[in-house]
């Protein structure tokens, strides 16, 4: 009877070692009912290991309302050998997440996703080609709604749409892509609501750096992400489209695989900034994400493939 009992025990204890062991070896992201962990959207891109990443400059460009910076960050093309960082690039393509700040949000993540895939992949920055990010450009708007202007996953997204929708305007209450030198007009439309487009064409802070910044640098071309339609929309400020802009449209559209238009026709946009770009003589396309959450990096580091590739050979 005493051997019995003992037995038992030492079947109890094996099987409560065994239990033990087998959670400490269980995912860290599962939880009681096997429900994974939520993903982080802004993935870093893989490297072989050693291999050297792409120059960054970081500059600011200007300061929102409230005093926030608005940073470009510059990607160099690797040097040749012998040669140094930042002797080539001449031509600059530019990318801008963030004009809406908090209500597109995801805009803002997948600017940051290419400025991963640069800093991890320097080899497919062209030799006679720089790239310059500008992830948020509406600083004040994504502090509205988030809390931060730095780093986020879509995980610390508040799900109120009100707070979402506040943050898509400026402090002042500006919509910044209503206040830019293209059939600019004090009050503007955003669906089916009337929203501010300044007291006059850069009027705000935001705008005005973005003005600046033009000026200063010239981009060959510039690819605008806001949400959401899912498309890829030429730029034109009265005088059509221009053919560098069409090639630019195709680009990215047939390596993305989203659909191509001539122009965003949902509703009148006045003072838009991608059709003030073609008021410059600069090539730009809006690419609209298909909806207000997702990144959909895969197409969009197909369409940046393409441009890159595109403007190499120019």
């Amino acid at each position: 009877m005493k051997k019995t009992i003992i037995a038992i025990i030492v079947l109890i204890l094996v099987l409560v070692g065994v239990y033990f062991v087998t959670k400490s070896l269980s995912p860290k992201g599962d939880t009681a009912t096997n429900t994974p962990a939520t993903p982080d959207t802004t993935v870093v891109p893989s490297t072989e290991e050693g291999a050297k990443a792409a120059e960054e400059i970081v500059s600011v460009i200007g300061k929102s309302v409230e005093g926030r910076d608005i940073t470009a960050y510059t990607y160099l093309p690797m040097p040749a050998a012998g040669g140094q960082a930042g002797d080539t690039g001449a031509k600059e393509l530019l990318f801008i997440g963030g004009i809406h700040g908090g209500y597109e949000w995801n805009t803002t993540l997948v600017a940051y996703q290419t400025m991963d895939y640069l800093k991890a992949t320097p080899n497919i920055i062209p030799a006679n080609v720089k790239v310059t990010v500008i992830p948020v450009l509406n600083p004040d708007g994504l502090y509205k709604t988030l809390g931060t202007t730095t780093r986020f996953s879509a995980m610390d997204v508040p799900q109120s749409l009100d707070k979402q929708i506040a943050g898509r305007f400026n402090a002042r209450t500006v919509d910044l892509n209503r206040n830019f030198d293209c059939g600019w007009q004090a009050s503007g439309t955003w669906q089916n609501k009337k929203v501010s487009g300044g007291s006059k064409a850069f009027s705000e802070p935001e705008s005005q750096a973005i003005k600046k910044y033009t000026e200063t640098n010239t981009p060959v071309a510039v690819a605008v992400w806001f949400s959401a339609a899912g498309g890829v929309y030429a730029s034109n400020c009265e005088n059509g489209v221009s053919a560098e802009t069409e090639t630019l449209t195709k680009l990215f559209a047939d390596a993305s695989l989203y659909p191509a238009f001539q122009s965003f026709d949902f509703y009148e946009t006045t003072g838009d900034m991608v059709n003030w770009f073609a008021k410059q003589n600069i090539p730009a396309i809006s690419v609209l994400l298909t909806n207000h959450t997702d990144t959909e990096w895969t197409k969009n580091q197909k369409g940046i493939a393409a441009l890159l590739t595109y403007y190499a050979q120019k």
